[in-house]
């Protein structure tokens, strides 16, 4: 297994849908990658049963958490809890990358 990663090395675009991707999971935990191009959404989803966290890695983008939005830039944490909505839009000229993090079940 390997135990050191670096999001560089996953990144990665689709021009019709935001790119994910799995950098690692384990049993209780999921650490992914999402990168979005301008103008490019993540629409507003809930997890139940699983709390979710993206770091924003490089970038900055509109973020939606139970209702309320934000611009978050690179170093910006934001956190949603289990069965809380949740989403972004890239509305910048630059890539977004996030580091998500989410626990089980993965949906």
């Amino acid at each position: 297994m390997n135990h050191f990663h670096y999001w560089q090395d996953h990144a990665g675009s689709r021009p019709e849908k935001f790119y994910k991707t799995t950098i690692w999971q384990g049993e209780h935990l999921m650490v992914g990658l999402n990168c979005l191009e301008p103008g490019q959404t993540q629409a507003v989803h809930g997890h139940e049963g699983a709390d979710k966290f993206y770091l924003v890695l490089a970038g900055r983008g509109k973020f939606t958490v139970a209702g309320e939005e934000r611009d978050v830039e690179t170093g910006g944490l934001v956190v949603a809890p289990a069965g809380v909505p949740h989403g972004v839009t890239n509305n910048e000229r630059d890539r977004l990358s996030l580091l998500v993090t989410i626990g089980p079940p993965f949906k």
